[in-house]
């Protein structure tokens, strides 16, 4: 299953890019949410190579995933490898500079199945395509406001 969006960001390529790649913040946002976020290796700076460890409950049960930073080529792309017991994705997200002060943001992922609780899993998933790629498309887009927030704000 594959789905994307994009949305484009009143903010310069560089700010965006930084923004985006500040994933001490996400983690943070990750743990206040229940999620268990291990990076490794731990510190700072973030590079291909880097992992995160997570457990999380869904659906009532504990489950883990591993995300690997495949690919980071600043400021035009991150690529992340996921992988669960059960299923594993692959997520890109491309910068492209508009302008001097403008940024397209694109966020592409796509999941497949290895496990056929995970099949069924992404077999309801494709029921409901139209209302997740919607609210997919509504979180990058609330997102990308965010963004431009923090750009105006300096923060």
């Amino acid at each position: 299953m594959q789905f994307s969006a994009r949305e484009d960001i009143e903010a310069p390529i560089n700010s965006v890019f930084d923004m985006v790649s500040d994933f001490e913040r996400f983690e943070r946002m990750a743990m206040r949410r229940g999620i268990d976020v291990r990076r490794t290796p731990g510190g700072l700076p973030v590079a291909t190579g880097t992992a995160w460890e997570t457990e999380f409950k869904m659906r009532g049960k504990p489950r883990q995933m591993s995300v690997l930073m495949t690919d980071c080529e600043r400021p035009a792309q991150m690529r992340f490898e996921a992988s669960s017991k059960g299923m594993m994705g692959i997520t890109t997200v491309d910068f492209l500079a508009l302008s001097q002060r403008r940024t397209r943001l694109s966020v592409e992922m796509s999941l497949a199945a290895k496990s056929l609780p995970a099949r069924l899993l992404l077999q309801s998933m494709k029921l409901g395509q139209s209302r997740f790629r919607r609210q997919f498309q509504l979180r990058l887009s609330e997102f990308a406001r965010e963004l431009e927030q923090r750009h105006l704000h300096g923060s």
